[in-house]
């Protein structure tokens, strides 16, 4: 049977490299304030053209928050379940969610500003997987409390900082500057760790740790 017009080859590139589009756009000026037109024009489509391969302004929208959730949880929804203990898995877990922060920045800001524009079943879906990320980070440090490494205080508090201090570096890293996400990591989580963990508790070997895992379980 012959391509559906608009569906040969070229036509999930296409698609793709207009959701790309969008989202630098929506990081620029804002998904309210960004027009199908504009979106068009940088398309180089017409706007049925356009509708034809996003199907509406917001199924742009769902497709930038999904970059940022789909690939963020598979690895998360991994890293919860591996045999190790829970401050190595908080550190990789780190390091995976800034990984993805400094490869989609526009993503990352559209996904952080516009997701209050989602309506009924797409923000439903939206907010269940922020909830189940937000539940992997809390559970992860229940656990490193449980197990001794980190004192007892309020999970819910300790993973609000986890997240805030992550979340933000969208706002002035930049994947061609200094600091990468392995580099961001270590710091970020010293930082944490220092603040979070018993008396007595080393970490000085975490780095060691970190990089025998690596070396056991390639990326």
């Amino acid at each position: 049977m012959p391509r559906p017009p608009g569906h040969g080859p070229g036509y999930e590139v296409k698609r793709q490299e207009i959701i790309d589009q969008a989202a630098a756009l929506f990081a620029k000026q804002g998904y309210a304030a960004t027009g199908i037109a504009e979106i068009g024009q940088v398309a180089g489509l017409a706007k049925g053209a356009l509708y034809y391969y996003i199907g509406s302004k917001e199924n742009l929208l769902v497709e930038i928050q999904d970059r940022v959730l789909r690939p963020l949880l598979t690895a998360a929804r991994r890293i919860a379940t591996l045999d190790e203990d829970p401050v190595l898995r908080l550190r990789l877990l780190s390091e995976t969610l800034l990984d993805i922060i400094l490869a989609r920045l526009d993503h990352i800001w559209v996904y952080e500003h516009d997701y209050r524009h989602l309506r009924g079943a797409n923000r439903a879906r939206l907010l269940r997987q922020r909830r189940e990320f937000e539940r992997i980070v809390l559970e992860i440090l229940t656990a490193a409390m449980d197990s001794g490494a980190f004192r007892r205080l309020d999970p819910r508090l300790a993973m609000l900082q986890f997240l805030n201090l992550h979340n933000h570096t969208y706002q002035w890293a930049r994947p061609d500057g200094p600091w990468d996400a392995a580099f961001l990591s270590r710091e970020y989580c010293a930082t944490l760790i220092s603040g979070f963990c018993s008396p007595g508790y080393d970490v000085a070997d975490l780095e060691e740790r970190v990089a025998q895992f690596r070396a056991r379980v390639p990326a």
